[in-house]
């Protein structure tokens, strides 16, 4: 369950965006408050309080963020902004195995590195935002 679609608010929402959906959504579906006959009315509410105990607080929003940016592309996969050459990538000198970086238009960047590529990894998430490239190389064996 997306927490987000379920208290209706995007994800950039703030706190108190959240508290007024949550509390919104509490009085429509709470047993004792709305009518148990109305479109919706088996929704949990411990889900509900789940979904804003989870958004309410920075720390734990952050890691279902991540969480469900993860589990995003494994379902549906990754829209690739843009297809990159590792050519454009820049190589980070102090480290043998990379990573090799590239700047996001988020300030942000791209990273890579041998294990990825060893790997046939070619979508790479920014470490900042939610946008991917497709970074193009070739494997040799060396």
């Amino acid at each position: 369950v997306d927490f987000y679609s379920l208290l209706s608010v995007p994800k950039n929402a703030s706190l108190a965006e959240i508290k007024i959906a949550y509390r919104r959504l509490l009085l429509r579906y709470h047993p004792d408050k709305g009518n148990s006959s109305s479109p919706g009315a088996h929704v949990d509410i411990a889900l509900i309080k789940e979904a804003f105990k989870t958004l309410s607080d920075k720390e734990t929003r952050s890691t279902y963020d991540v969480d469900l940016k993860q589990h995003t592309y494994k379902s549906i996969g990754p829209r690739p902004a843009q297809v990159v050459s590792l050519e454009e990538f820049e190589f980070e000198e102090d480290s043998e195995e990379g990573p090799w970086r590239y700047p996001c238009r988020c300030g942000g960047c791209y990273k890579i590195d041998t294990d990825l590529m060893e790997k046939g990894e070619h979508l790479v998430a920014c470490n900042s935002c939610s946008e991917v490239v497709w970074v193009g190389y070739e494997v040799t064996e060396s």
